[in-house]
């Protein structure tokens, strides 16, 4: 695998026949791709429903939900389509792996909270859980060759992260959503999830003023916001991408430290992004550009499927590179009503990413 930016960033019950247990999934999402050999659908969701609270005022919640897809014997994931209930609040979903070890430590965080799930700013707030599935806007299931899966050994249970954001909502209401997973009983080879991460260095507009508009108050705030983990995410960012220089433009590199094969790439950002570009060994003869999105649309973060799988190497260099644009700021009716201010790497929908996704395999033997 690819050694990559490690992020900082209740219950579950199965849920048979697609969207029944009451369960009223948004139908915005495409139809199933038809079944391949080996493979069957489980569809699992939310227990009960929940409705999102920022905390320490903000519109930003991210909540984690246990759910067991009741597997029983090793399976391996091969697609999923994540099922949103409420799209007016529902800004992203991932959906971490973890093996029946780590099972004890998320019920343990599950049974904190009289509210159904646990805040989980960043990640699973499982150390070691593993990503193997996502959603954002305009996501919908992306097959690869059938011969390639996530292991999902038995005694598995997956946490659901949903960031929900209450920003343009007065009464956001509550939310139920779920996932169909595609499993196969076959033996596969595994797929993993490897991210690529830089920082966001992006200042407020000449026009702009405001206490947010100094670098360390704005830092501040997403640690108020989200958590001392949060704020160090900022910092982390900077050692891992070198000194920033306010402005529109980031970028990070990120050594390969082992072979790998790169299926697919998606890139994520929020609503002032201009554009992202994956790029591997850039300004040598090597050269490839693994992901190039020059006009960023935050309702289109589809996985997009390389052409040809590309195969990595032990001393390559993987880039990512993001644009914003703070000008977006006044045109947005989400955000134009907000405080200007210096924009940092920060989990809110009002703040920014800078991240690729890569879905990836060993090399072939």
């Amino acid at each position: 695998m690819i050694v990559l930016l490690g992020l900082t960033a209740a219950c579950g019950g199965q849920v048979s026949g697609g969207t029944g247990h009451g369960h009223h999934f948004a139908t915005g999402s495409a139809p199933a791709q038809a079944l391949r050999p080996g493979e069957r659908f489980v569809t699992v969701g939310m227990a009960e429903p929940y409705t999102p609270k920022g905390p320490n005022g903000g519109t930003d919640d991210y909540r984690c939900f246990l759910i067991d897809p009741g597997l029983t014997g090793k399976q391996f994931l091969t697609g999923a389509q994540f099922l949103p209930e409420n799209l007016r609040i529902v800004h992203h979903a991932i959906f971490f792996r973890m093996t029946a070890a780590l099972v004890r430590t998320a019920e343990a965080l599950d049974a904190q909270s009289p509210e159904p799930g646990w805040t989980c700013f960043g990640d699973a707030g499982v150390r070691d859980a593993e990503w193997v599935a996502h959603w954002a806007p305009g996501t919908n299931e992306t097959l690869l060759d059938p011969k390639y899966g996530y292991p999902i050994p038995a005694g598995t249970k997956l946490v659901m992260q949903v960031h929900y954001n209450t920003l343009a909502q007065q009464t956001p209401g509550s939310d139920r959503s779920g996932i169909r997973l595609r499993v196969s009983d076959q033996a596969l080879t595994p797929l993993a999830t490897d991210l690529f991460a830089s920082h966001v260095e992006l200042p407020c507009t000449e026009k702009e003023s405001g206490p947010l508009c100094d670098r360390q108050k704005a830092v501040e705030d997403i640690g108020r916001r989200f958590g001392e983990a949060s704020m160090s995410q900022v910092e982390y960012l900077t050692q891992q991408c070198g000194p920033p220089t306010p402005g529109p433009t980031q970028h990070c590199d990120f050594p390969v430290h082992s072979s790998a094969v790169i299926h697919a790439m998606t890139g994520h950002m929020h609503l002032l992004g201009r554009s992202i570009k994956v790029e591997l060994n850039p300004g040598t003869s090597a050269a490839q550009t693994l992901l190039d999105v020059p006009d960023y649309d935050f309702d289109d973060q589809s996985l997009r499927l390389l052409p040809t799988p590309v195969t990595v190497e032990r001393g390559d260099t993987i880039r990512v590179t993001c644009t914003h644009d703070a000008t977006l700021r006044s045109q947005l009716p989400q955000l134009k009503n907000l405080p200007a201010r210096y924009v940092v790497w920060g989990e809110g929908t009002s703040d920014e990413m800078c991240l690729g996704v890569a879905i990836t395999s060993p090399p072939a033997t």
